[in-house]
Order: C-alpha cells, then sequence, then structure tokens
C-alpha cells in the first residue's frame, strides 16, 4: 500500500474530500455505508454514523461504540487541515453521532492517539441498550477475510439511507496498520472512514482510514483498485481503558484476589467493565496476595492487602491512574499475628481499617494526612463476643459501622464522629435469625447501613438494613436477585447514592447488581474477568468520583 498518496479525491473518504451533505440528507434516522451489500437489521448494532458541522455544510463518517459513552473513529474526520494533529478536548465541529437505533447524540470530548489515525469520542448521554464492540486481543493473520462497515457513499448513492458492509482481505499488518483489499467490487467510500473493521466473531480488529476507492460513486472513473488501509486496535486494550476511567464520573472499583494476586478493574458510569490488572504489576510484588480491601477517597482509591507473607501492605491507586509503591501498614501501626481478613472504609479523606487477627478484632485510622494510628483491640471498648471469623466496615451518617460474625452470628457496633464506640448488639436480635453467617459485608447509604450476608456455606444470602433512626428492617432472601448461587465472598458499595453488590460465586463467577434508591433491584449479571487468570475468590468494591 506504500503507492496510497493522501489525496483528497483519491483517498481518506472523510475529512478532506469528505462528502459535503445539504440540509435535511443527513437525517436522525438510519445511515449510510460500506459498497457493499446492505446490513440487515440488527447487524452491527455498534456502529453509528457521524455528522460533523452545520446542516448547511456538513460531512459525514462512522464510527463504533466501545461502551455505552465511548466510540471509536478516525482521528481524520476531526483534523482542521490533513494530516493534521487533533487536540483532545471538545470537537472544533458540532458532532452528532447517530446511532443505530435512531437515536442522535452529541460527541463531547475527544481523545485521540498520537501514533495513528484514531481517536475515541465521548458522547454526552449513554447508548442506552446498544452493547459495546468486543475488541480483538491480535492482529489478523495475512489472508483472513474481514468484514467492514459503514455509513459512506456506493457506487450509485451518494448518501444512503442504510449500513452497508463489504468483505476485505487481509495483505499485511505493520506496528499500526492493516492493509487490505476489497473482495470482488467491494470498497471503502467517502464517509466509512472511522468504520469498523470485524474478524469472523465480530471482534473489532481495526478503524478503517483509507481507501482508494475504485468504483465509487464520484470517485475518479479510471480508479479500479479496492485496496484500504485501517489502523490497528488490538493492541490498545490499556490506552482505551485509560482514556476510559480517566473520563469524568461515578466508577466502582473492583479488586478479585484470584490464584496468588489480585486483579483491579472498573465498572463504568454507563455500566460498562474495563479489563482487569495484575496489582502486583502496578504497585510492587509483596510475595502474592490472599485477600484485599478498598475504599474510595474522592477520585483514588486506597487498597489494604493481606499477602501472603501475613503482612498487611496499602497502595494507593490516584486518580490519574497510576499508582503508588506498596507500604507495610505493621511499620506504621504495630504488627499483628494470624491476620484472616481486612475491611475498609473511608470517613470523609481518612481511611479506617478494621483487622481479624488472631480471632480478635483490631482497627486503625490514616488521617487525610497520611498519619497512622496504632492498632487498637475492639474488645476493650466494644466488649469481648469471642472468636471473630469475619468482619465489615461501613461509613453511614458520618459514623463508623463494623459488622463482625462469629459463632455463625453477626454483631454490630458503632464508632461515632467523638470516637466512642457502642456495646456490640446481636444482629439477629434486631433483623432476624438467618442460618450461620460465612461471609458478611456491609455499606452506608445516607444514614442507613446496608448488611448483605452469605450463610449455610454460602448458598443463601440475605440483605437487611440499619436505618439512621436506629431501627432495622429485617434480612430477606436475595434469591430473586442473585439466582441460585454459592457464594465465596460478598461485597457492597456506595456509588453514586446506590447500593452496588457483587458477589463471587463457588463455580468462578463475579456477579454484580446495583440497588436502586426506589428499593428495586437490577438484573444480575456476570461480570467478564478479561486478564484474570485464575477462578476469582475474595472480592472488594468501592465509589470513586
Amino acid at each position: 500500500m506504500s503507492a496510497l498518496r493522501p489525496r483528497a479525491k483519491r483517498f481518506t473518504g472523510l475529512i478532506v474530500g469528505a462528502t459535503t451533505v445539504t440540509a435535511g440528507l443527513f437525517s436522525a434516522g438510519a445511515a449510510q455505508a460500506v459498497s457493499g451489500p446492505e446490513a440487515t437489521a440488527g447487524q452491527y448494532a455498534a456502529t453509528v454514523k457521524l455528522t460533523l458541522g452545520d446542516e448547511a455544510n456538513s460531512r459525514g463518517c462512522t464510527g463504533t461504540l466501545i461502551d455505552s459513552y465511548w466510540l471509536a473513529t478516525a482521528a481524520s474526520c476531526f483534523a482542521a487541515t490533513p494530516g493534521a494533529q487533533v487536540p483532545a478536548g471538545k470537537p472544533a465541529l458540532k458532532t452528532t453521532a447517530t446511532l443505530s437505533n435512531g437515536t442522535a447524540v452529541e460527541v463531547t470530548e475527544l481523545a485521540p492517539r498520537t501514533d495513528r489515525d484514531l481517536v475515541l469520542a465521548r458522547l454526552a448521554a449513554p447508548a442506552t441498550g446498544i452493547a459495546g464492540v468486543k475488541r480483538a486481543g491480535a492482529a489478523p493473520a495475512a489472508g483472513v477475510d474481514l468484514t467492514a462497515a459503514g455509513f459512506g457513499r456506493t457506487k450509485t448513492e451518494w448518501v444512503p439511507g442504510k449500513l452497508h458492509t463489504g468483505t476485505f482481505t487481509t495483505n499485511a499488518t505493520d506496528a499500526t496498520t492493516l492493509a487490505i483489499t476489497g473482495k470482488g467490487t467491494d470498497v471503502l467510500c467517502k464517509g466509512d472512514t472511522g468504520g469498523p473493521l470485524l474478524n469472523a466473531k465480530g471482534e473489532l480488529v481495526g478503524i478503517n482510514s483509507k481507501s482508494w476507492q475504485g468504483g465509487c460513486l464520484a470517485a475518479d472513473p479510471a480508479e479500479t483498485r479496492t485496496g484500504a488501509v485501517s489502523v490497528r486496535t488490538d493492541d490498545l486494550g490499556q490506552w482505551i481503558d485509560q482514556v476510559r476511567t480517566l473520563a469524568a464520573g461515578w466508577k466502582t472499583e473492583t479488586l478479585v484476589q484470584a490464584g496468588n494476586t489480585l486483579y483491579q478493574g472498573i465498572r463504568l458510569a454507563g455500566g460498562d467493565w474495563t479489563g482487569f490488572t495484575d496489582v502486583q504489576t502496578k504497585a510492587g510484588d509483596i510475595g502474592g496476595i490472599r485477600t484485599a480491601a478498598s475504599a474510595g477517597i474522592n477520585g483514588d482509591t486506597h487498597v489494604v492487602a493481606l499477602a501472603n507473607d501475613g503482612t498487611l501492605r496499602h497502595t494507593i491507586r490516584k486518580a490519574d491512574g497510576t499508582w503508588t509503591n506498596f507500604g507495610d501498614i505493621g511499620a506504621v501501626a504495630g504488627v499483628l499475628g494470624s491476620v484472616t481478613q481486612v475491611s475498609a472504609v473511608s470517613i470523609g479523606t481518612d481511611l479506617h481499617v478494621v483487622v481479624v487477627a488472631n480471632g480478635k478484632v483490631f482497627h486503625t485510622m490514616r488521617t487525610g494526612a497520611g498519619h497512622w494510628t496504632s492498632f487498637g483491640d475492639l474488645s476493650t471498648v466494644a466488649g469481648p463476643i469471642g472468636t471473630v471469623t469475619a468482619a465489615a466496615t461501613a461509613s453511614a451518617g458520618g459514623q463508623l459501622q463494623v459488622t463482625t460474625v462469629t459463632g455463625g452470628k453477626a454483631f454490630h457496633t458503632i464508632r461515632n464522629t467523638a470516637g466512642q464506640w457502642s456495646v456490640w448488639g446481636n444482629v439477629a436480635q434486631a433483623a432476624g435469625a438467618t442460618g450461620p453467617i460465612t461471609s458478611v459485608t456491609t455499606a452506608g447509604v445516607g444514614n442507613d447501613a446496608h448488611i448483605v450476608v452469605a450463610t449455610d456455606n454460602g448458598t443463601r444470602q440475605y440483605h437487611a438494613i440499619r436505618n439512621g433512626s436506629g431501627t432495622w428492617e429485617a434480612f430477606a432472601e436475595l434469591k430473586d436477585v442473585l439466582g441460585t448461587v454459592t457464594a465465596k465472598s460478598v461485597a457492597a458499595a456506595t456509588v453514586d447514592g446506590e447500593l452496588q453488590l457483587a458477589v463471587t460465586t463457588a463455580d468462578g463467577r463475579v456477579l454484580h447488581t446495583v440497588r436502586h434508591v426506589n428499593r428495586t433491584w437490577n438484573t444480575t449479571g456476570a461480570v467478564t474477568l478479561q486478564g484474570v487468570t485464575a477462578a476469582p475468590g475474595a472480592i472488594t468494591i468501592t465509589g470513586t468520583l
């Protein structure tokens, strides 16, 4: 493809030499595409039509939804002049994305790559009900057939009303691009730039960038070549996730212990999930991790990990995506022996950590200034309750609430804003009896504390609320919410004023749901654990903004 030259009439298909459309031709209905067969209804639903500029002088491109808020397209669609670097931020021209369901949404932000003709564009509102395209993890081999889709011209139509597709063969691959050739008379035309290039599994392998446009309407009649260049996307998973996670909005930071380590992923504001990354590759190798706890403070995520050697370590994932190195909590708060579990929650800018060690419960606090208090034994301030096997923390009404499990029963105490602790109370006496409790999690929503427990060796799960008034709402079984599952670990957090619940199951899944302020629950869904290489064990979630 070295003979390709960036001449407006021969290629690019977009910005320079882009189609200029008169008012009314780009409606909010169905769009246009590749000079191949028309896509059937519902096919390639993640593909969107892009309109740049006003009705009197607009140009068209194609894009592909990565998730409900972000789409991928060609940076050249937004360039002021051919080859110019596209600045990050708001598009220079008003840009509208018309989704496959006919909804028109404005593009408010651009995040361009500097090494290839690619940009991520953020929508002003989520594309509800349309799944983002799956991304391939490797470039296609030479000779492999791929499918391109787009809303550009065809051989006979200037502004066709339907999405079209074409079949292309992979010729060659380099570090950033794919050289492809249309099969038969299939070709990429103007307006197809930015459209998806998909493998046989429907996974995104590239974004269409340049084409000879042989046979396209209004192209050079002497041009017969159907070759094109697409930019690779298979190697950009980490960059795409970074762009998505740095955008404004609530996020559910999720940490899953699996195998010998801890993996971090994020549920974004639109409900989409990033992949998962090994925390030890970011914050330092501490010889393996048994379990962990997390707490969000503003945009940062504090992680307390129990290392395989029994030490407690602390790291922070900053709002910009960088990590601090693991620090040894024992060196600043005191060394505890036989640690089995840890829980954490934020109150203001303070991090409260509760640890189960030697069957007892201990508390420490890291202030907003970064100073740690010494571990204190809760039995000395809230009373003895026997051998503790699990503990959970919540912030409700500015107070720290701690729930522990001993002898299969849950007990509850509160540390008020003055630092004073209440005597342990038996939760069963207030919220009703359950089977023997094996796992517990809590989260504060306003002044209320929500408690979720797994009982009977994890085979049953219940939810209760301690209201801010001090009254309790009885335990209710969650079978209608979670289905019939055996829970290994449960985790709850408050995110944007709502309760989120995550569960790892004995059959190797992570399930997630949301309880809204109107008391209804989302349909529980399984989280795709991309990047996690072993069966999930303990899980912790927290909200950040």
